[in-house]
């Protein structure tokens, strides 16, 4: 995550303790406990077998790998702020503020994935939007859960919640523009849905209750 070009503003984030033990990649960015390996070079988009259902059984920061506390931080996008389920489980606090703050994809909105996974990776479960949101939220909570059979969470009340885009504090409209965007996406999916005036409804339930967690609203 974290490079050690001088240039790079993710050079000046300060390292939480227990990420600094991490090993690095040849840009010199902090590889997280969750990164599988290609070809002995760590690859940041895919997650290493058995990396979410060790981290959840064995109840482990999915990003440095050390044993987690009764607040737990999920890195999400705004879509999730809405419909409160994350495809990643929990990290520490320190280690997921450093993520929003340093990880390329999360602090720069211009960066896009590149499609070119290994051949073997596994898509993630469910619906997916593959757009850059521009903003991303670090999402503390003292209780979720696992969606049965699915690598999946549904994450509940928030304890704290902070927005950030380009690895700062996002402002209430950059925040508002990713979650109306994010709102977008999950109205093509309710269409889709078997009910879909029921799933429309239920949607704009969820996103009433979710303003209440933009920057400056939250209490």
């Amino acid at each position: 995550m974290n490079s050690a070009t001088p240039l790079d503003p993710a050079a000046a984030v300060p390292v939480p303790p227990r990420l600094a033990h991490r090993p690095r990649d040849k840009h010199g960015r902090i590889v997280p406990w969750f990164v599988a390996y290609v070809d002995g070079q760590p690859d940041h988009r895919v997650v290493r077998p058995g990396g979410i259902p060790d981290a959840v059984r064995f109840g482990l920061c999915f990003l440095c790998g050390d044993h987690l506390g009764t607040h737990q931080t999920f890195v999400i996008g705004p879509m999730c702020v809405i419909n409160r389920v994350s495809g990643e489980p929990p990290a520490h606090r320190d280690c997921a503020e450093y993520a929003a703050q340093a990880c390329p994809f999360l602090a720069h909105p211009h960066m896009r994935r590149r499609p070119n996974l290994p051949e073997e990776t596994v898509p993630p479960d469910g619906e997916m939007n593959p757009r850059n949101p521009g903003v991303c939220v670090t999402w503390t909570t003292r209780v979720w859960s696992k969606k049965p059979g699915l690598q999946l969470f549904t994450i509940g009340e928030p304890t704290a919640v902070t927005w950030w885009r380009e690895g700062r504090h996002a402002t209430y409209t950059e925040a508002l523009d990713g979650f109306v965007t994010g709102l977008e996406f999950l109205k093509e999916q309710a269409e889709q849905d078997p009910a879909p005036f029921r799933a429309y409804a239920s949607l704009m339930e969820q996103y009433e209750a979710a303003l209440a967690h933009l920057p400056g609203n939250t209490a």
